[in-house]
């Protein structure tokens, strides 16, 4: 483990704020020169935009640009996607505005399925409360410049924990649903290295929901937000589900819109890309 540090230039869709607060992870924080902070796999990077400039330190475990391209996926082409997505109609492209600096993380698969278990009808400061607990009782330790932080626990490091414990490190009636998965993920009733190899979107997210407590939100953003990296999950919560209704269901009371109609009208709409709508929508329907 060493410090290293990158400068990008001439970054676009990148704006760190909306990339760390659209929703899609809970261990990225604010520090007072308004970088972010935050621990991805055993490092820990602080990202920080000036200008056109992205600049990335941390301390890593290995090449930091290597990390970097794969874990903020740099590879993808955003200002094409958003150049697509414009076009389909004026909505998308007025929350795509408002947005425009969001990016997809490719996060490790199994911290992004029990993060998204934790944040099971729960806020987002407490859903980061609990991990960062989680964290520093059951995961492993990094110094970097005075301060310590912890790696997200494996399920090898959480397989002797108790429901009792689960509960007391905060999860309410979440503690059977992250023993479950604790448990399935360790004996390979849910083994997390085929779901990559499964091809088709609705087989990999009954996998998914074979967990207790993963229900179809849950499944469809583990699935957008970890590095299975599937486009086309579209998460439907409450703000998703307030805003396509206000955008395409206007004369349809919101309790009574179906789920399926939203799904199918994104799938049509927004295609193999459904998911990064998602992430405009929700962002500009919370934020604006």
């Amino acid at each position: 483990m060493k410090e290293q540090s990158i400068i990008i230039e001439n970054i676009k869709s990148f704006e760190p704020k909306q990339v760390f607060e659209c929703g899609q992870c809970f261990r990225w924080n604010e520090e007072e020169d308004r970088s972010y902070t935050g621990i991805l796999g055993n490092n820990v990077l602080n990202v920080k935009k000036e200008s056109d400039l992205l600049i990335i330190k941390g301390i890593c475990n290995s090449k930091i640009t290597e990390i970097v391209q794969d874990y903020f996926d740099l590879n993808r082409d955003y200002e094409q996607i958003k150049c697509t997505l414009s076009k389909v109609d004026e909505n998308i492209a007025e929350s795509i505005k408002y947005g425009e600096g969001i990016r997809l993380l490719n996060q490790d698969l199994w911290e992004t399925l029990i993060s998204f278990i934790i944040s099971a009808n729960n806020n987002i400061p407490r859903i980061k409360k609990i991990i960062e607990t989680l964290a520093k009782k059951y995961g492993k330790p990094i110094n970097w410049q005075g301060k310590t932080y912890y790696t997200f626990p494996t399920s090898e490091e959480l397989k002797d924990v108790s429901i009792q414990e689960f509960r007391e490190a905060g999860l309410g009636f979440r503690d059977k649903y992250v023993a479950d998965a604790v448990r399935k993920v360790n004996t390979k009733e849910l083994n997390l290295r085929e779901l990559y190899e499964i091809k088709d979107t609705s087989i990999l997210k009954e996998k998914l929901m074979s967990v207790q407590g993963v229900g179809e939100k849950v499944a469809d953003c583990v699935m957008l937000f970890s590095d299975l990296k599937r486009l086309d999950a579209f998460p439907i919560d409450v703000w998703v589900r307030r805003v396509m209704r206000e955008l395409y269901f206007p004369d349809v009371e919101e309790k009574k819109l179906d789920r399926k109609q939203i799904e199918e009208l994104a799938k049509k709409k927004y295609s193999n890309l459904a998911g990064i709508a998602q992430q405009y929508l929700f962002y500009w329907k919370r934020e604006a």
